[in-house]
């Protein structure tokens, strides 16, 4: 039959073929163009596709474990309707990965469909058995029981069918929203049996046909009252059909385990209407439900809950570790147990927890020992994302063959296979883990540690403990201490005394970290079993080596003072620099004021200004800037009562004061704080700002005031304050924070006085490691975030991408790239690390930024060693011609330059009536002296 099938779709392919080409039905000449037009464009279409597909096939051939590539071979397959391999590609992804419900519900249709004979029809039963293993889908398990009544007809048919549904009842009955749809299909398939079993009208039955009726009628009596004492969705409805349907009274007991079920249910529905209200994934909701049902303590109910939170949440490897934990603890069925461990290690591959427990899981039920190893083969080549991964793996293998070793035989197969594993342990971590992270992930050599154990302690050979420690002090810990009390350690439980005192006297030489402790344990060595002349060497030897040692810490001590006292002098320096620069201000403002006094005009002008205007401003006064001389003001106010010069900087510093004049000051009123915004970074040559930042803060809700914070020359300082009417605009505003205005990331924050709010967190991104998120450098400065989505989304599914920039808006040439999970990431670090992105080749990692080295503060009342007073230079940075040409040493030792403000220097001639003491001349030997003490 299924060849006569395939045979006439052939047919009537060929005959949808000709149609176009001549068929007198098509209809005229127009339609024949239209269709070949169509036909052409299939064609063409088709071509593409296999093309496509060709393409995936060899990208998988590449990388098998491209989940995102295994999906669109198989959509381009069903879409061409290849069947042979569609069904070849699914098989390939199920053996790789737990497939979801669509996926098997998509392949079992399509088998069904072209399932016609009995033998066929297993094959469809053997591909069920597979779906409901992945994952417990009550859909998965309803189209199975519906697909069994099918074959109803055969040998055991209905039997079969009935072992089906109370598989399906015990793995999802108990499903609160979904379960009941299980339940009443498996009475309607009990009434349909007792339908049959009626006797014909009329006919009296027989009391073979009596008492198969009474015991189906019992049957389905059963399923009524197991169903209504479980807590599901719409129970009353399930009890009145209960209590219509059935002829007698319903039993006392019955009623009892209903209303306890109702009971049940009321306490469930808090968190299964939490559940319908969340978005995917829902991981903290089912872990709510998950702690509740630990709490109620149920087995089958906290195993649905956890297979529940699995199948929305199956790349979550924490979930997995939890469930597996409670099945190793709790249940300790072997089939359940490494079920769901086989199910962990496929869709989180990366976790190598998940592994390790996988292997100790099988050790404990006793799993073959060629199975155990096949299973730690697939881990090494699972992809771990750390070198220590490989480490930990590798030591939880050893660990199991060590426990297979009967150590009271001086050989046998078992210690022979440990020793190899042992060797090709080290072997693997030097070449293939080195290799590929740039380290071997064991620097103190845990794993050759455990072996020169296992060798001295369970193989009373201590020879090879010996050169196994050889080797471990040749790869850089034989300066550490604890190592060589490690190896002393071994020596003194397995070894002899003379290995004992050779071990310690090398460790007394090589030792740099702590040689106090190791010289202190030889003395004890030979205090109690050395002779006289071991006891003389040994002390002559810790003494050379600790006064050597002191003599070095000396030696450091010196230069660490020489360095502070240097510090201490350059700060005493800048301490006195600037009290002479604060003495040169106030005779400045006090001559000044006089000239100011003898202005009889100006005093009756702007006497009352002068008062209020203070000569600092602190910190909170509205600005936030630190202490600010307002030399500014004062230079405006001359400028004023001079001469008018249209274009001289006199004319620009006396509009510079008009406008200033007419500003009044920034008070930020900090009970406002909670409908207020901070924003920063603006553009300093923003024109109108309280305008451009109104029209941009109203989309969010009635702005209240905008407050510009401006210097005293009356030009803005790129920050300001936004009030709004209500609390929900503010927090709305937030959310423009970065926005791009005039070329420049706006920086939106909430408005928090630090002072009373100490504990206040902004924003900052995550500086630790972030598995899911990949770090990309070496981009071009070109590359939009578009561009880059391109090349990324291949790999997986972004969530986000963020393109580093300054604060001008600039780009960095580097991205944060972030996945959906673990595994896609890890991909695309394979994959695009080293990728050229327009002639630029990318470096791709994972996301762990280098933690900042935090400075040590400066005393109270010290400047920090690093703060050297800067050049001002003007607004297009170091021209050629101020280049210097001096060496850096003795730039150090000259006067600094006097602090800038507002691109005034201060004690320039031009601005300062005090001439400075003229600095030192200095000789040629006077240079040479400075230089010497360098």
């Amino acid at each position: 039959m299924a060849a006569a099938g395939a045979e006439a779709a052939a047919v009537a392919a060929e005959e949808e073929k000709r149609l176009p080409e001549g068929d007198p039905e098509s209809g005229g000449d127009s339609e024949d163009e239209g269709d070949s037009d169509s036909s052409g464009d299939g064609e063409d279409e088709e071509k593409e596709n296999e093309a496509e597909i060709q393409r995936l096939e060899e990208q998988l051939s590449i990388n098998a474990f491209d989940y995102n590539c295994h999906l669109d071979l198989i959509k381009l397959l069903r879409q061409e309707g290849e069947l042979v391999k569609l069904r070849r590609a699914r098989q390939k992804m199920s053996e790789l990965f737990p497939l979801t419900e669509e996926i098997w519900l998509d392949w079992l249709k399509d088998e069904i469909k072209m399932a016609s004979e009995s033998s066929e029809r297993e094959k469809v039963y053997e591909l069920f058995e597979r779906a409901v293993k992945d994952y417990i889908c009550p859909e998965i398990w309803l189209e199975y029981a519906q697909y069994s009544i099918g074959g109803i007809g055969q040998e055991g048919g209905i039997e079969k069918v009935r072992s089906i549904f109370e598989r399906a009842l015990t793995a999802v009955g108990l499903h609160v929203t979904k379960g009941t749809a299980l339940w009443e299909a498996y009475r309607e398939f009990e009434n349909a049996i007792l339908e049959t079993a009626q006797p014909a009208p009329g006919s009296v039955p027989s009391s073979e046909q009596q008492q198969m009726l009474c015991s189906q009628l019992e049957k389905i009596h059963m399923l009524f009252r197991r169903q209504l004492g479980i807590p599901l969705l719409d129970m009353e409805a399930s009890y009145a059909e209960y209590e219509e349907w059935s002829e007698d009274p319903i039993p006392e007991t019955i009623i009892k385990n209903y209303k306890k079920a109702l009971q049940q249910l009321e306490k469930c529905k808090p968190y299964e209407e939490a559940l319908l209200g969340a978005e995917t994934p829902k991981l903290a909701e089912y872990q709510a439900y998950i702690d509740f049902e630990m709490k109620a303590g149920d087995p089958a109910r906290i195993q649905l809950i956890y297979e529940r939170a699995l199948a929305e949440n199956c790349l979550v490897p924490d979930l997995w570790a939890r469930y597996n934990q409670y099945l190793d603890r709790q249940l300790k069925v072997k089939e359940l147990v490494l079920s769901a461990h086989d199910r962990a290690v496929r869709n989180c591959p990366w976790t190598v927890g998940l592994w390790i427990r996988y292997l100790l899981a099988m050790e404990r039920h006793r799993v073959d020992h060629s199975i155990i190893s096949e299973m730690f083969e697939k881990a090494l080549n699972a992809g771990f994302i750390q070198a220590t991964d490989y480490v930990e793996i590798w030591q939880a293998y050893l660990d199991y063959l060590r426990r297979r070793v009967d150590f009271t035989q001086d050989s046998s197969k078992e210690l022979e296979e440990l020793r190899s594993a042992f060797a090709r342990a080290v072997e693997y971590l030097k070449q293939e883990v080195e290799e590929r992270f740039s380290e071997s992930g064991d620097p103190s050599c845990t794993i050759m540690q455990n072996w020169a154990r296992v060798e001295a302690r369970l193989c009373n050979n201590m020879q090879k403990a010996r050169e196994l420690w050889d080797n471990i002090m040749t790869k850089g810990n034989a300066k550490y201490a604890n190592m060589w009390l490690e190896y002393y350690n071994l020596e003194r439980a397995h070894g002899d005394t003379q290995h004992c005192r050779k071990a310690l006297h090398r460790a007394v030489q090589c030792t740099s970290d702590y040689p106090e402790h190791v010289c202190e344990v030889l003395l004890t060595l030979e205090r109690i079993e050395g002779t006289l002349e071991d006891w003389d060497a040994a002390v002559q030897k810790t003494e050379n080596r600790l006064a050597r040692v002191n003599e070095q810490r000396a030696k450091a001590a010196e230069k660490e003072a020489a360095l502070a006292k240097q510090e201490e002098e350059k700060a005493e320096q800048r301490k006195q620099a600037r009290a002479e620069k604060k003495a040169s201000k106030k005779a400045k403002k006090t001559r000044i004021g006089d000239k100011r006094k003898a202005d009889d005009d100006d005093e009756g002008e702007w006497g009352q200004e002068e008062e209020e205007q203070p000569s600092k401003r602190h910190k909170g006064d509205g600005d936030g800037e630190l202490l600010e001389e307002d030399m500014e003001v004062e230079t405006g106010l001359f400028g004023r009562s001079g001469p008018e010069k249209p274009d001289g900087p006199a004319n620009q510093k006396e509009k510079a004061s008009t406008s200033r004049k007419d500003i009044p000051k920034v008070l930020h009123d900090s009970s406002k704080d909670n409908v207020t915004v901070f924003v920063s970074n603006l553009s300093y040559n923003m024109a109108d700002p309280e305008v451009k930042l109104k029209d941009l803060f109203e989309s969010c809700g009635e702005v209240a005031e905008i407050r510009p914070v401006f210097s005293n020359k009356g030009t803005f300082r790129g920050y300001c304050y936004v009030e709004f009417k209500e609390e929900k605009s503010a927090l709305q505003a937030l959310g423009l924070d970065r926005k791009v205005v005039e070329g420049r990331p706006m920086f939106v924050s909430p408005c928090v006085d630090k002072n009373k709010n100490p504990d206040f967190k902004v924003f900052r991104y995550s500086t630790t490691l972030e598995k899911h998120k990949l770090f990309i450098s070496g981009l071009p400065f070109s590359c939009t975030k578009e561009e880059l989505e391109d090349v990324c989304k291949a790999h997986g599914n972004v969530k986000d991408i963020r393109l580093v920039t300054n604060r001008a808006g600039k780009p960095k040439g580097l991205a944060y790239v972030e996945y959906e999970n673990e595994a896609q990431a890890s991909q695309a670090v394979l994959k695009m690390d080293g990728l050229t992105v327009k002639e630029h080749v990318i470096k791709v990692a994972i996301s762990n930024p280098p933690l900042r080295k935090v400075p040590d503060k400066p005393e109270a009342g010290r400047a920090s060693q690093f703060a050297v007073p800067r050049q001002v230079y003007g607004a297009r940075g170091k021209g050629r011609t101020q280049l210097s040409m001096m060496p850096r040493a003795l730039q150090r030792q000259s006067n600094p330059v006097a602090k800038a403000e507002n691109g005034m220097v201060q004690n320039s001639p031009a601005t300062s009536s005090e001439h400075p003491e003229e600095p030192k001349k200095m000789s040629n030997a006077d240079f040479a002296k400075m230089l010497l003490k360098k």
